[in-house]
């Protein structure tokens, strides 16, 4: 019985000290003269901004400066770790001018966040972790920490990446810790991020993860028309990153929706950029379905844990 009340109580402080993790976060900026924005994350966040100049030039915006540190497969942990030792691992790539270059193949994570008086920095999980949490709750005011300790604006917006649910064939090493089951996994995810929102703060969120579980309800989902065998299969090319022509547009019109809007008033509905600049070029109608999707995922996107 002893034992059992000093788990108990172990558990309730526990808890308390959970509950009493407290982030100091900001809002977007309001038509800043230029919108600066940095991604913390992996292959992930190379997927979901790497046609966001696209989009922004289309739009006749010409300034925001995008950003992004990658590693892949990069966790919270291992950025936080990152910083602690000081290595150089990232790449540094930065759109100015709606272009991207790379600026570094051997960045540290500080390097990026001094580059610029950041107005929003993202952060995400990795994707194999995405719906545990556990892998969220030390990590994210750690990371966070760093980001307020380095980053030269004290009211940069720290806004919450959501990454997106496998294919239902994928092969990654991950996937049977949800029982392989795409359904199973995006509503880990989306229970995790609701959580996250919550305890830490973090009420804006880019719904990429939503709005590719939407896009799979519709004719953009490729299921239909090649086997389950393949590794193009359902907005991915390899079972989890995006395809580079209906994914990565998806994702980027999501990013768009979810900060440009807000900040600089102009929504991604009617974009006109198509992918000419590239070889994975779409249609009309695809590039307004996957706004569509996008701007549902923004709209509808609601944390449901109280």
């Amino acid at each position: 019985m002893r034992r059992l009340l000093l788990t108990v109580a172990a558990l309730l402080v526990a808890a308390v000290l959970s509950a009493q993790v407290h982030i100091d976060n900001y809002p977007l900026p309001n038509h800043p003269d230029t919108l600066r924005i940095l991604a913390v994350g992996n292959s992930f966040s190379d997927d979901g901004t790497e046609y966001l100049p696209g989009l922004l030039e289309a739009a006749g915006i010409h300034n925001v400066i995008v950003a992004r540190l990658y590693i892949g497969g990069c966790t919270l942990e291992r950025h936080c770790r990152e910083y602690a030792d000081g290595t150089a691992n990232y790449i540094y790539y930065k759109s100015t001018g709606n272009v991207w270059r790379t600026v570094s193949r051997n960045a540290r994570l500080i390097d990026g966040l001094k580059d610029e008086p950041w107005d929003i920095i993202t952060i995400q999980q990795a994707s194999n972790l995405s719906g545990i949490y556990d892998s969220y709750e030390k990590w994210i005011p750690e990371l966070v920490g760093i980001i307020r300790k380095e980053a030269p604006n004290p009211s940069a917006a720290i806004v919450w990446h959501m990454t997106w649910a496998y294919a239902s064939n994928s092969d990654h090493g991950a996937f049977p810790n949800y029982g392989c089951d795409q359904r199973k996994m995006y509503e880990a995810i989306r229970s995790c991020v609701d959580r996250a929102e919550k305890q830490f703060n973090l009420p804006v969120v880019i719904p990429s993860g939503e709005a590719v579980q939407i896009a799979r309800g519709t004719r953009l989902n490729n299921d239909g028309r090649v086997p389950a065998t393949s590794r193009v299969y359902q907005l991915t090319r390899d079972g989890f990153h995006l395809t580079r022509q209906h994914g990565r547009y998806l994702a980027a019109c999501t990013w768009f929706e979810a900060l440009i809007k807000p900040t600089l008033g102009k929504s991604v509905l009617g974009n006109p950029y198509l992918l000419l600049d590239t070889e994975y070029s779409i249609t009309p109608k695809d590039a307004r379905l996957c706004q569509k999707c996008a701007v549902k995922a923004v709209k509808s996107y609601r944390p449901s844990v109280k």
